[in-house]
């Protein structure tokens, strides 16, 4: 079971201090929350995109190719990569650069996020929103699968004879989850594909998310990529957590029912009480994140929303020296011991992913000819035969 924390990357007053951090200040405050949660033993550090204020992550790759620098162990991810506003192209190749520099310690979530604006910025359509990310993630998987890929579709101009550079690190696509909350086509394509599928599973209750899950699940195994059990689910949720049950609700109500994102509307109990939020001691945020295990059964990740609603750095890292000592170890022996046969503990690893392709043989190092015919248009002699058209590229 993989644990960790997602960041939204919002820059937040302080509702205690009146003091809103700088965008300088929160980008390395996040570089030091990211390093804390590895030195604390937690599994995962995921970076959201947004391209407005009072967000800084327009550029999720940068900030994870830094964080990779200074980390040797923590997987590195995001929470979401826009599929729908960024060019398939251009995520293919950034990805697979950030997969080269932390040694595949990377994945990523894909989804269509929740700023309606931001289309118009890409010069998109938001009512095309759903054909995009569909038809964006086509083309993204090929790119990472075919060394040479001719492609015409609806929404960006054909390629020709395109190759994306660099290659994925030993020719093996990074592994990708598709972030959904209400859409069941991004959940179909996920378990089309054999990806994961991840549950935002935060503002709702898990009955709303489950609907979505169970649907993946059996895609999934329609698809013949194995059991509906074993399908790759991923969880967010919610946790302020102190060692007495009082303190944490005296020191979280200030910034709950000062955040907009709660809509200044619930009881923070109440709030609590209909959705994934667990706000107590190690024990109560225990005993509700075991419950989550009741309602969808076996999951591989599992991520907490921490460092947002104005929150100080101090006091996140807090938070994440208390997650990684006193609730992630006794729910993750939980749920190990309770886990069916045969389901994945985790998400794929890209050493495993290596594996399942090549066995015991070398994974395959492509080097691309620099020679590739017309550097100035990106023509190539060999546009006639595909084949020979990988051969001259010293691709297959």
């Amino acid at each position: 079971m993989e644990f960790g924390i997602m960041s939204v990357s919002d820059i937040t007053r302080d509702p205690i201090s009146g003091e809103t951090p700088s965008e300088a200040e929160r980008i390395k405050a996040t570089v030091r929350i990211a390093k804390h949660a590895e030195d604390a033993g937690l599994d995962v550090f995921a970076v959201g995109e947004h391209h407005n204020p009072p967000f800084f992550s327009s550029s999720p790759t940068t900030l994870l190719s830094h964080i990779a620098a200074l980390t040797e162990r923590i997987k590195l991810s995001t929470s979401t990569t826009l599929i729908t506003t960024n060019d398939p192209v251009r995520i293919a190749e950034e990805y697979a650069m950030l997969q080269h520099l932390a040694d595949g310690r990377m994945d990523l979530m894909l989804g269509r996020g929740n700023t309606a604006p931001v289309y118009p910025w890409f010069g998109k359509d938001i009512r095309s929103g759903l054909p995009l990310a569909l038809e964006h993630y086509n083309l993204l998987h090929r790119l990472w699968r075919e060394d040479v890929v001719d492609f015409e579709g609806k929404f960006r101009t054909s390629l020709q004879g395109f190759t994306s550079t660099p290659r994925p690190l030993d020719d093996v696509p990074p592994f990708v989850w598709h972030g959904s909350i209400r859409t069941p086509e991004i959940a179909e394509q996920a378990a089309y594909y054999g990806d994961g599928f991840f549950a935002n599973h935060i503002f709702w209750p898990s009955e709303h998310s489950l609907r979505l899950i169970n649907f993946y699940r059996q895609r999934f195994e329609h698809y013949g990529h194995g059991k509906a059990e074993q399908a790759i689910v991923g969880l967010g949720g919610q946790a302020f957590i102190s060692k007495n049950s009082q303190d944490a609700h005296d020191r979280f109500r200030p910034y709950f029912d000062a955040a907009p994102v709660y809509g200044n509307g619930p009881r923070m109990e109440d709030f609590a009480q209909q959705t994934p939020l667990s706000v107590g001691s190690p024990q109560e945020v225990i005993d509700k994140t075991l419950t989550f295990r009741e309602t969808f059964g076996d999951y591989q990740r599992q991520l907490f929303l921490i460092d947002h609603a104005g929150l100080p750095e101090k006091m996140v890292l807090e938070q994440i020296d208390l997650l990684g000592e006193y609730v992630v170890p006794v729910v993750r022996a939980e749920l190990e011991a309770k886990r069916v046969e045969g389901v994945p503990a985790t998400a794929p690893t890209h050493a495993q992913l290596v594996k399942a392709k090549y066995g015991d043989a070398e994974p395959r190092q492509p080097r691309p000819n620099a020679n590739r015919g017309d550097n100035v248009t990106g023509g190539s002699p060999y546009q006639d035969s595909p084949g020979a058209r990988g051969s001259a590229f010293g691709l297959n």
